[in-house]
């Protein structure tokens, strides 16, 4: 499954990676992680989403090393963009729920 993720990886222009570190993801998966970053460095475009700061990546990936040599791929040659301010998807609920008006 692995050799086809990587052969499917490779015909892409663009990786994205939504949410990273919404879900845990095991010492397994932390380096199946690794493993699509390794290949789409220097070869693809990649996208990652996040609301996590780096110092918070250990916690996902499981391992310093293991973060550090992620970061290193992901910040090179990178564009970091921050989004501040508050959540779209809660600013649209709350927008939602004012409509309705108040519940029983």
């Amino acid at each position: 499954m692995l050799i086809r993720l990587r052969k499917q990886i490779k015909q892409l222009d663009l990786v994205i990676l939504d949410e990273l570190g919404y879900v845990p993801t095991g010492k397994a998966g932390a380096e199946r992680l690794f493993d699509v970053l390794s290949t789409a460095y220097e070869r693809q475009s990649l996208i990652v989403t996040t609301n996590l700061p780096f110092e918070q990546w250990t916690e996902v990936l499981g391992s310093e090393r293991l973060t550090g040599a992620a970061l290193d791929r992901l910040t090179h040659r990178c564009h970091i963009l921050e989004a501040k301010g508050e959540s779209y998807r809660l600013k649209d609920a709350r927008r939602r729920q004012q409509r309705a008006g108040p519940t029983a």
